[in-house]
């Protein structure tokens, strides 16, 4: 790891976290083309945003979230020397200033995006999602990030609204473009309004669990500097029971859309049902148990890449949605 981390271009790479910006660019894009488009498909209309523009405004939401990462890191240097010394980018190879100036150019040119995007689609007021992931994203790295469940749950809403943003820009211009559209497609919508806010709550509840996780594997630098976390007010045992809890309800929405999947098409063994049991219950019913008896750093730190695992493979439900 030090050895990359001594290329400062893959060391940028790392700072801006390249691994979850292609997660946020893939959670659009699957949602948008594989999700949408089906149940549009299926009510005899079609997507409306055309590919660039669709592309603009997963731009924007990338380069925010980069410019988030590091201004997280920028604030967050002297925990970061105690839990994770060899992977600190900000101070070691690159300089604060410059990482200030990274934060503020990504964070600029996402927002300008923005803009651009939302008087595209003609409805100004869209650019709420990226003012405001940019102004969250700044208050948690400085302050909101060491409170007890703040920090975690303005995350997790992050999360869901990566997730959300396809279906409201995609109906703000059906809306544009189709008079009477709100009464002409009722069904379309809450048809694709209800499988979005599924992979909305799929989306929040395991990153508040992911994000109580990562807590726990940084308890003794946030102890150390001030933190607030749940581990360090209400223990790691508590930490790891609520992070358990959030497993196991995820593991019985789950099991929800199997039963009405079973309930609507009379067959219990399909390949949708086998997916969702294979990838996702499973996988997580059994990270539930390793995060009760995980006891070290590393072990957490497992556990937070086998949930990072399953929060992919949901959403590459979306290629079994499309499909089958």
């Amino acid at each position: 790891m030090q050895r990359i981390l001594n290329n400062p271009y893959l060391a940028f790479l790392k700072l801006v976290r390249v691994e979850n910006l292609f997660m946020i660019a893939f959670t659009q894009y699957v949602l948008r083309y594989f999700v949408l488009r089906k149940i549009l498909v299926q009510n005899g209309s079609a997507l409306e945003m055309d590919h660039l523009l669709f592309f603009l405004v997963v731009l924007s939401t990338v380069l925010i979230a980069a410019g988030g990462y590091i201004i997280n890191d920028y604030f967050d240097v002297k925990t970061d020397l105690i839990n994770h010394p060899d992977t600190v980018v900000v101070d070691k190879v690159i300089k604060r200033r410059w990482a200030i100036i990274l934060h503020l150019t990504l964070t600029a040119l996402g927002l300008l995006l923005g803009v651009f995007v939302a008087l595209k689609t003609g409805y100004l007021r869209l650019f709420v999602f990226q003012l405001t992931a940019a102004l969250l994203l700044w208050f948690y790295s400085t302050d909101f990030k060491k409170k007890l469940l703040l920090g975690n749950i303005l995350v997790a809403l992050l999360s869901a609204t990566v997730a959300f943003m396809p279906f409201v820009y995609e109906m703000a211009l059906m809306q544009k473009h189709h008079s009477g559209f709100m009464m002409d497609y009722q069904r379309m919508i809450l048809s694709a309004m209800k499988i979005t806010v599924l992979f909305c709550v799929f989306a929040f509840i395991t990153s508040l669990a992911r994000e109580i996780i990562k807590d726990i594997e940084d308890y003794k630098g946030d102890k150390a500097t001030g933190g607030l976390t749940m581990p360090v007010l209400w223990g790691i045992r508590t930490s790891k029971f609520n992070a358990f809890f959030l497993i196991i309800i995820t593991v019985i929405l789950l099991l929800f859309v199997v039963y009405n999947t079973i309930k609507t098409y009379r067959v219990v063994f399909n390949f949708n049902n086998l997916y969702i049991l294979v990838f996702l219950i499973l996988p997580l019913l059994f990270l539930s148990v390793y995060v009760l008896r995980a006891n070290e750093s590393k072990a957490f730190t497992k556990a937070s890449l086998v949930l990072k695992f399953v929060m992919l493979m949901g959403l590459c439900y979306s290629f079994v949605f499309y499909y089958y």
